[in-house]
Protein backbone atom coordinates (compact mmCIF):
# COMPACT_ATOMS: atom_id res chain seq x y z
CA UNK A 1 0.00 0.00 0.00
CA UNK A 2 1.42 3.49 -1.30
CA UNK A 3 1.38 6.14 1.29
CA UNK A 4 2.84 8.64 -1.14
CA UNK A 5 0.82 12.12 -0.64
CA UNK A 6 0.62 13.73 -4.05
CA UNK A 7 1.85 17.62 -4.21
CA UNK A 8 -0.66 19.92 -5.31
CA UNK A 9 -1.45 20.12 -8.60
CA UNK A 10 -0.41 22.52 -11.20
CA UNK A 11 -3.06 24.91 -12.62
CA UNK A 12 -2.53 23.14 -16.23
CA UNK A 13 -3.99 20.16 -14.15
CA UNK A 14 -8.04 20.94 -14.00
CA UNK A 15 -10.27 23.19 -14.95
CA UNK A 16 -10.38 27.07 -13.64
CA UNK A 17 -13.66 26.60 -12.08
CA UNK A 18 -12.12 24.37 -9.49
CA UNK A 19 -9.36 26.91 -8.49
CA UNK A 20 -11.41 28.31 -5.77
CA UNK A 21 -11.36 24.77 -4.03
CA UNK A 22 -7.72 23.44 -4.42
CA UNK A 23 -6.53 27.22 -3.32
CA UNK A 24 -8.66 26.17 -0.37
CA UNK A 25 -6.31 23.76 0.85
CA UNK A 26 -2.82 24.36 2.52
CA UNK A 27 -0.05 23.67 1.69
CA UNK A 28 1.19 19.71 2.98
CA UNK A 29 0.36 16.30 3.10
CA UNK A 30 -2.67 15.88 1.51
CA UNK A 31 -3.26 12.33 3.08
CA UNK A 32 -3.07 13.93 6.22
CA UNK A 33 -5.06 16.76 5.30
CA UNK A 34 -7.92 15.01 3.90
CA UNK A 35 -7.92 12.03 7.53
CA UNK A 36 -8.41 15.02 9.43
CA UNK A 37 -11.10 17.03 7.90
CA UNK A 38 -12.76 13.80 8.43
CA UNK A 39 -12.53 14.62 12.33
CA UNK A 40 -12.52 18.45 12.27
CA UNK A 41 -15.88 18.22 9.82
CA UNK A 42 -17.73 15.04 12.05
CA UNK A 43 -16.52 17.37 15.44
CA UNK A 44 -18.47 20.51 13.61
CA UNK A 45 -21.57 18.76 12.58
CA UNK A 46 -21.50 17.24 16.37
CA UNK A 47 -21.99 20.82 17.21
CA UNK A 48 -25.05 21.17 15.29
CA UNK A 49 -28.81 20.51 16.64
CA UNK A 50 -31.78 18.18 14.64
CA UNK A 51 -33.81 21.32 14.93
CA UNK A 52 -30.84 23.45 13.08
CA UNK A 53 -30.46 20.60 10.29
CA UNK A 54 -33.27 21.46 8.68
CA UNK A 55 -31.82 25.26 8.71
CA UNK A 56 -31.70 27.41 5.27
CA UNK A 57 -30.69 30.78 5.04
CA UNK A 58 -32.58 31.78 2.84
CA UNK A 59 -35.96 30.57 0.47
CA UNK A 60 -34.71 28.22 -2.13
CA UNK A 61 -31.25 27.46 -0.54
CA UNK A 62 -29.73 23.96 0.78
CA UNK A 63 -30.62 22.94 4.30
CA UNK A 64 -27.56 22.18 6.12
CA UNK A 65 -28.35 18.43 5.93
CA UNK A 66 -28.46 19.28 1.82
CA UNK A 67 -25.25 20.81 2.36
CA UNK A 68 -23.89 17.61 3.96
CA UNK A 69 -25.41 15.18 1.55
CA UNK A 70 -23.62 17.12 -1.53
CA UNK A 71 -20.23 17.27 0.07
CA UNK A 72 -20.82 13.48 0.37
CA UNK A 73 -22.28 12.61 -3.03
CA UNK A 74 -19.69 15.23 -4.78
CA UNK A 75 -16.68 13.01 -3.11
CA UNK A 76 -18.29 9.98 -4.61
CA UNK A 77 -18.33 11.88 -8.07
CA UNK A 78 -14.56 13.26 -7.36
CA UNK A 79 -13.32 9.86 -6.52
CA UNK A 80 -14.64 8.03 -8.93
CA UNK A 81 -13.27 10.03 -11.63
CA UNK A 82 -9.70 9.69 -9.72
CA UNK A 83 -10.39 5.88 -9.25
CA UNK A 84 -11.04 5.68 -13.36
CA UNK A 85 -8.21 7.76 -14.39
CA UNK A 86 -6.03 6.37 -11.36
CA UNK A 87 -6.27 2.90 -13.34
CA UNK A 88 -5.59 4.20 -16.91
CA UNK A 89 -8.83 4.51 -17.95
CA UNK A 90 -9.19 7.28 -20.76
CA UNK A 91 -12.84 6.98 -20.75
CA UNK A 92 -14.43 10.69 -20.65
CA UNK A 93 -16.56 11.03 -17.92
CA UNK A 94 -19.74 12.95 -18.19
CA UNK A 95 -20.38 16.32 -15.38
CA UNK A 96 -23.59 15.73 -12.66
CA UNK A 97 -25.99 18.72 -11.76
CA UNK A 98 -26.05 18.71 -7.95
CA UNK A 99 -28.88 20.82 -8.31
CA UNK A 100 -31.05 18.19 -9.53
CA UNK A 101 -29.32 15.50 -7.23
CA UNK A 102 -30.39 17.15 -4.10
CA UNK A 103 -34.33 16.87 -4.68
CA UNK A 104 -33.92 13.11 -5.47
CA UNK A 105 -31.48 12.46 -2.38
CA UNK A 106 -34.06 13.16 0.49
CA UNK A 107 -31.34 14.51 2.73
CA UNK A 108 -33.84 16.52 4.69
CA UNK A 109 -36.35 13.31 5.84
CA UNK A 110 -32.92 11.71 7.40
CA UNK A 111 -30.87 12.69 10.60
CA UNK A 112 -28.39 14.77 10.59
CA UNK A 113 -26.14 11.92 12.44
CA UNK A 114 -27.00 9.48 9.56
CA UNK A 115 -26.19 12.15 7.33
CA UNK A 116 -22.58 12.71 8.53
CA UNK A 117 -22.09 8.91 9.26
CA UNK A 118 -22.26 8.45 5.63
CA UNK A 119 -19.87 10.99 4.71
CA UNK A 120 -17.84 9.89 7.49
CA UNK A 121 -17.73 6.59 5.49
CA UNK A 122 -17.82 8.26 1.99
CA UNK A 123 -14.02 9.76 3.43
CA UNK A 124 -13.19 7.00 4.47
CA UNK A 125 -13.18 4.58 1.26
CA UNK A 126 -12.01 8.10 -0.53
CA UNK A 127 -9.07 7.64 2.03
CA UNK A 128 -8.34 3.80 1.47
CA UNK A 129 -8.82 4.44 -2.59
CA UNK A 130 -6.41 7.28 -2.37
CA UNK A 131 -4.00 5.80 0.22
CA UNK A 132 -3.31 3.05 -2.40
CA UNK A 133 -2.65 5.21 -5.72
CA UNK A 134 1.15 5.17 -6.86
CA UNK A 135 3.29 8.16 -7.14
CA UNK A 136 2.75 7.35 -11.42
CA UNK A 137 -1.02 7.10 -11.05
CA UNK A 138 -1.23 10.83 -9.19
CA UNK A 139 -0.23 11.82 -12.33
CA UNK A 140 -2.35 10.53 -14.20
CA UNK A 141 -5.58 12.39 -16.17
CA UNK A 142 -8.70 12.17 -17.94
CA UNK A 143 -11.70 13.90 -19.37
CA UNK A 144 -14.31 15.03 -17.08
CA UNK A 145 -17.38 17.48 -17.70
CA UNK A 146 -15.66 18.25 -20.76
CA UNK A 147 -11.92 19.05 -19.33
CA UNK A 148 -8.88 17.30 -18.49
CA UNK A 149 -7.99 16.75 -15.00
CA UNK A 150 -5.37 14.89 -13.15
CA UNK A 151 -6.01 12.17 -10.21
CA UNK A 152 -4.14 14.66 -7.74
CA UNK A 153 -6.27 18.02 -8.94
CA UNK A 154 -9.07 15.53 -7.80
CA UNK A 155 -8.36 14.59 -4.76
CA UNK A 156 -6.90 18.39 -4.01
CA UNK A 157 -10.66 19.35 -5.23
CA UNK A 158 -12.35 17.10 -2.65
CA UNK A 159 -10.03 18.72 0.36
CA UNK A 160 -11.06 22.00 -0.81
CA UNK A 161 -14.50 21.34 -1.89
CA UNK A 162 -15.23 20.31 1.53
CA UNK A 163 -13.62 23.61 3.24
CA UNK A 164 -15.42 25.56 0.70
CA UNK A 165 -18.83 24.20 2.37
CA UNK A 166 -17.97 23.99 5.67
CA UNK A 167 -16.83 27.76 5.41
CA UNK A 168 -20.47 28.20 3.87
CA UNK A 169 -21.88 26.98 6.77
CA UNK A 170 -19.46 29.02 9.25
CA UNK A 171 -20.79 32.28 7.25
CA UNK A 172 -24.38 32.45 6.02
CA UNK A 173 -25.79 29.47 8.21
CA UNK A 174 -24.09 29.34 11.76
CA UNK A 175 -24.88 32.96 12.44
CA UNK A 176 -28.43 32.87 11.46
CA UNK A 177 -29.46 29.82 13.32
CA UNK A 178 -31.12 29.52 17.11
CA UNK A 179 -28.84 28.82 19.39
Amino acid sequence: MSSHSPGRPADSEYNRYYQPYVQEVPDGDLLETLAEQQNSTAAVLAGISDTNAGFRYADGKWSVLEVIGHIADAERVFAYRALRFARADGTPLPGFDENAWIPEAGFDSRTLPDVAAELRSVRESTLTLFRSVSAEAWLRSGTASGHPISVRALAWIIAGHERHHLRVLAERYFPRMDA
